[in-house]
């Protein structure tokens, strides 16, 4: 049989060329008698059948450049006349087909809307060309290339098929047909773009009314999925195409399909319009609070999804928080119980800022405010001022609140988002409209909405220091320097915003003054990295001036956290570790100030009152609580006296310092109560600490022990003594003799040591019997007492200094005991020893070096730091014999002499 003859259209390079003269000249063309067709006819039929579908045709086609042509060949179908219109309902039209069957055409920009249905049918030969056209492009656009190449070169714009799609929905009636439009709808809403040009088109609501209409399963599930993709990202066109077209209804309903794909799908629906405003209302309505409500709940559940399905759920249920109905339905149905749950939870940590921002939509909610701080809210705000919460996306205009819908304006471009913000301060009637607040404030600057209005501050000092006034306000275009009252509005402004209403109640104490809710204050204000927030400071005033809260600053060790954090610079992270952290002068005077507010409540008739109350009828912590608290906020000799030392409350804080500790820091706090408390009692105290007996190193006395220990001493030695080791000391009797009663009877009595010349001494190393040979020769200051003392950081009990003051003891020498005692003190509490020496001192038992660690560790010239460990050591050295350090810093205390044995102190 004869092989076929080859035709022209066999060439790929002709048909490019009629397709090439086509696309620029028009699309007529002489008619081929033989065939009955144009060339451009044939050519895009080889093109259909035989160059696109042979193997590595598409990718040909492509690198020669067809694609180009081919789109602008459909942009000109398109200009001469809009897609035919499907007379009968049976079928969508064939181009519509093609694009379904064939492959969709991804695409990069929206759909002309300039096609109508009205519009008269284009030719035979125009349609039949567009069929062509429309299966060579979705047949291409299988290759991923090619997709590429279609979305570089716009050839969305060429297709023309929404409103033919549109037009289908509301004409077809076979259930099979608008399947296929609708899965084509959605897979054309496959970008941003195109879910709006779809919206903006009227795609939404005739898939809406079909829904409402009760299809078969399979029609609905089909609907959803296409609600779905279009509702991603959803459009305010998006919105109210659904809502016109009563699908809101409908959607609650299939909430709770038995179907899983057609309920998942639901819920993510209803989710994604909560992103418009304007619909919110009308969902909360339908009963979408509730559904979004249980399925967020249901996913928070033991058998729940992970945090990525619940995401959409967070985000929809914060949005709803914004309009006055959808909170009260939101609160009647628990879900601020739900919202608490996700803050305490340190997985949706990512959240934790989008639901603090929504529960400022309860700002003036007195029931939910108080039903939130029953559930522990405050301390979580706190927690949230210096938290490392994640950073969430910013919300459009459109995802205002709905509340104040008159007050919206007409869209306009603008340059980046305040994160939602600008839109909450309109809703909430803040602002008049977008025209008050300026697009060029970044999120970190924009103003937070003004908060209720707050008490007239107390006329006590509370006002703070200049470095801490409110930043100069933003000033806005075309408003009065009167209207602008703005502050800093960062990441703790909704967070500050609720504490700043929650401490405006009347007794805020048993939520705001507390150590979490105060440590994360005070966090905030010392580790802003800019100015920290009036408002927090404002906070912290109002409550150290609301006499309701006084009891709770003393029983919570407020003021003490107060001094330490501020005026001294130590945060509870900083203890027991010495790390060195710089006082700020304007955290100091802040410190200062709080301080001084709480003074003035404590020396109130009610201060006074409710002081005296505490520390003799209150709980033994509340007792303790107290007395470390007033040296700090009582300046009156009268009261302090009275309180402290009248009324015991100096020896209640001594007795409970080698008890469990009540707080973190109370050990801390409780050297610094003391050392105050000193500075009270004896305010000219010298800052150094005087020695017992003076000891200069630098110009030693003489020593008169040396001449025996040469190869010819003169006197000549008339003993010797003899230590175990079988060392041989030098020594002469008559001076020995006359040291002390001891060495009086044995070498000058009836003793046989009397008489002998070699005589022993037991129980002597050679080291601290050195000390005691150069005493009984009359040595005083001479050195020899520091040799046994072994250097900082060595332990002082088992060693030869012990021994020796044992010895000195044995031996009744009590001036070398004493001298013993200075060595052992100026080593290891002189300016080379450190706190961690102060508890070894104690360990040896020695009233005078006790009275000397308490004198070292309440020096009013102290570090604090310091002070505080050392009174951590000696607590540590005394353990269950607490009676020694009582004593002796009662005695450093009040000034007064301590050391002798026996020694006691009333107060």
């Amino acid at each position: 049989m004869a092989a076929a003859k080859p035709t022209l259209t066999d060439s790929l390079s002709f048909c490019l060329a009629q397709l090439t003269a086509a696309a620029g000249e028009g699309l007529g063309g002489g008619k081929d008698t033989a065939t009955n067709e144009t060339p451009l006819g044939r050519a895009l039929l080889a093109l259909r059948t035989r160059h696109v579908k042979a193997a590595g045709g598409i990718e040909r086609f492509r690198a020669r450049g067809g694609l180009r042509p081919l789109l602008a060949l459909l942009r000109r179908a398109a200009a001469a006349g809009p897609a035919p219109s499907q007379a009968g309902s049976g079928s969508a039209p064939s181009s519509v087909e093609s694009a379904i069957y064939d492959g969709p055409a991804p695409s990069s920009g929206p759909a002309p809307s300039s096609a109508s249905s009205s519009s008269p049918s284009p030719p035979a030969r125009l349609r039949k060309t567009l069929d062509l056209a429309l299966s060579i492009l979705a047949n291409c656009c299988t290759e991923g290339a090619c997709r590429t190449e279609v979305r570089r070169l716009g050839g969305i714009l060429s297709l023309g098929a929404v409103p033919l799609l549109v037009e289908s929905l509301t004409a077809c009636q076979d259930s099979q047909c608008l399947q296929s439009v609708v899965r084509a709808l959605r897979n054309l809403a496959d970008s941003p773009q195109h879910r709006l040009a779809l919206a903006q088109q009227g795609a939404v609501r005739p898939l809406a009314e079909l829904l409402a209409a009760a299809p078969d399963p399979a029609l609905t599930l089909a609907l959803v999925r296409a609600l779905l993709e279009l509702s991603r990202g959803c459009s305010r066109a998006c919105a109210e195409q659904l809502s016109l077209g009563g699908g809101l209804g409908p959607l609650v309903s299939l909430a709770s399909h038995p179907k899983k794909a057609v309920r998942e799908a639901t819920i993510l629906i209803l989710a994604n319009l909560c992103a418009q405003g304007l619909v919110r209302p009308a969902l909360g309505n339908a009963g979408g609070v509730e559904v979004l409500l249980g399925e967020l709940r249901r996913r928070r559940g033991p058998n729940g999804a992970g945090p990525a399905s619940q995401q959409p759920l967070v985000r929809a249920v914060c949005l709803l928080c914004r309009e006055a109905i959808n909170r009260a339905r939101l609160r009647d149905a628990g879900g601020l119980e739900l919202l608490m749950g996700l803050l305490r939870d340190p997985r949706a940590s990512a959240w934790h800022l989008r639901v603090v921002a929504a529960l400022v939509g309860f700002l003036y909610d007195t029931g939910a405010l108080g039903r939130l701080q029953a559930l522990g809210l405050v301390p979580l705000l706190a927690g949230q001022l210096c938290g490392d919460a994640g950073d969430e996306e910013e919300e459009g205009r459109e995802a205002a609140s709905w509340d104040f819908p008159e007050e919206r304006t007409p869209e306009r471009a603008e340059a980046g988002s305040f994160r939602s913000l600008r839109s909450w301060l309109i809703s909430e009637g803040y602002a008049a409209g977008p025209g008050d607040i300026s697009p060029d404030w970044s999120p970190e600057r924009c103003p937070p909405p003004p908060p209720p209005p707050e008490p007239a501050e107390p006329t006590s000092p509370t006002l703070g220091p200049a470095s801490l006034r409110t930043p100069r306000t933003l000033r806005t275009p075309g408003r009065s320097p009167a209207a602008t009252s703005e502050e800093p509005w960062g990441r703790e402004g909704p967070a500050l915003l609720l504490l700043s209403r929650f401490s405006q109640a009347p007794d805020p104490s048993g939520a705001l003054v507390t150590s979490p809710a105060l440590c994360g204050l005070l966090a905030y204000v010392t580790g802003s990295p800019g100015p920290p927030s009036p408002r927090a400071l404002r906070i912290l005033a109002r409550l150290t001036c609301n006499p309701a809260c006084l009891e709770a600053f003393v029983r919570s060790y407020g003021a003490a956290l107060l001094r330490a954090w501020l005026v001294l610079g130590v945060a509870p992270d900083d203890w027991p570790t010495l790390r060195a952290r710089p006082v700020r002068r304007q955290h100091r005077e802040l410190g200062e100030m709080l301080l001084q507010n709480l003074t003035v409540q404590a020396e109130s008739p009610f201060g006074v009152g409710a002081l005296t109350h505490l520390l003799l009828s209150g709980s033994p912590e509340d007792r303790v609580a107290c007395a470390l608290t007033l040296p700090f906020i009582c300046r009156k000799p009268s009261l302090w006296r009275r309180l402290l030392l009248d009324q015991g409350g100096l020896r209640l804080l001594l007795s409970a310092l080698t008890r469990p500790a009540p707080h973190p820091l109370f050990l801390f706090f409780a050297a610094d109560s003391l050392s105050c408390l000193q500075g009270l009692v004896s305010p000219t105290v010298s800052p150094a600490l005087p020695p017992t007996i003076p000891l200069d190193l630098d110009a030693p006395s003489p020593c008169l022990y040396e001449h025996l220990l040469g190869p010819a001493p003169i006197p000549a030695p008339d003993l010797h003594f003899l230590l175990d080791s079988g060392l041989r000391l030098p020594a002469q009797r008559a001076a020995s003799a006359t040291a002390s009663p001891f060495f009086r009877a044995l070498l000058a009595g009836s003793f046989a040591e009397a008489q002998m010349d070699l005589v022993p001494l037991r129980g002597l190393s050679p080291s601290a019997a050195w000390p005691i040979l150069h005493h009984l020769h009359g040595c005083r200051g001479c050195g020899a007492t520091l040799g046994p003392v072994p250097p900082p950081g060595q332990p002082l009990l088992g060693s030869e200094a012990e021994e020796a003051l044992e010895a000195a003891g044995r031996f009744l020498l009590p001036g070398l005991e004493e001298e013993l005692e200075e060595a052992v003190g100026h080593i290891h509490l002189g300016p080379h020893g450190g706190p961690e020496s102060v508890g070894e001192v104690f360990r040896l038992g020695r009233p005078r070096l006790v009275a000397h660690c308490a004198r070292w560790a309440l020096g009013p010239g102290q570090c604090p730091r310091k002070r505080a460990l050392a009174l951590v050591g000696l607590v540590e050295a005394a353990g269950e014999e607490a009676g020694p350090l009582t004593e002796a810093l009662l005695a450093v205390v009040m000034g007064v002499e301590f050391g002798g044995k026996g020694s006691s102190l009333d107060c």
